[in-house]
């Protein structure tokens, strides 16, 4: 099963690029877009058109924010939009799908913004969705949950830790949120299997960043413990543009 996850950062700009060309020619089994920032019925006909494969849909109710969309080879054998809190659902970022025994979250975590005016509701977030994978484990469930956690969990998951000690997105509460999940039978299958690598996702726009190697690795599969003898690669695609967040690959047995 190969899954990619990827936040596309607007999708009829994307697709206005022929950014998505490239995932769809991958003919992944699951594709896990982020921050979409559209609802369906804002694509026009050729938009529509250049989507190669059926999709899920979660937009937010605020126009042109937030939103995911997982797209699928074979239908899943269960879709759930959200996850049962209206607090966190109406803003378009969390698509459940479940194919072969395997629940796969699709999330667009909270940004905690300059500010850290939302760092307290990224949190919750966080606490809302474990609670939720905590009692899915207790069923036998066995989950993969994809996204942009817009966190970094250790320095080594940025270029400049000591310049960033401060801002949302590496503050310790954060990272220690990240480290819960880890804590209640999830692994962080990159770091798993290189766990020397430093390897980003994510770069700003800014300052040539991307250019200059100065990134984020924010964008992660974290899978149950039951399921790390599948995971055979953990694949971050940095030579695909399109987007400030390049693709990330699972490929399980």
């Amino acid at each position: 099963m190969r899954i990619i996850t990827w936040n596309i950062n607007g999708i009829r700009a994307a697709l206005g690029k022929n950014a998505l060309d490239w995932a769809f020619a991958q003919q992944p089994d699951f594709l896990c877009l982020q921050e979409v920032k559209a609802r369906e019925e804002q694509l026009n006909a050729e938009q529509r058109a250049a989507l190669k494969l059926p999709y899920a849909w979660n937009a937010a109710q605020r126009a042109g924010y937030s939103g995911t969309a997982t797209f699928f080879k074979e239908e899943p054998d269960e879709i759930a939009i959200g996850m049962n809190a209206e607090k966190f659902d109406v803003e378009g970022r969390v698509i459940q799908t479940v194919r072969d025994g395997i629940r796969l979250f699709n999330i667009y975590f909270p940004n905690g913004q300059r500010g850290h005016d939302r760092v307290e509701y990224k949190l919750e977030f966080y606490a809302h969705l474990l609670e939720l994978c905590d009692a899915l484990h207790k069923k036998g469930e066995q989950i993969v949950i994809t996204g942009d956690f817009n966190t970094a969990h250790h320095p080594i998951d940025l270029k400049n830790p000591k310049e960033n000690e401060k801002t949302s997105g590496f503050l310790p509460e954060e990272r220690e949120w990240v480290q819960k999940f880890l804590d209640h039978g999830f692994v962080d299958a990159f770091r798993n299997l290189y766990p020397d690598k430093e390897q980003y996702t994510w770069w700003t726009y800014r300052f040539a960043a991307r250019e200059r190697g100065i990134g984020w690795r924010i964008d992660y599969f974290l899978v149950s413990e039951s399921l790390l003898p599948r995971v055979k690669d953990v694949v971050t695609h940095e030579d695909v543009t399109g987007s400030d967040h390049c693709p990330v690959e699972l490929i399980l047995e």
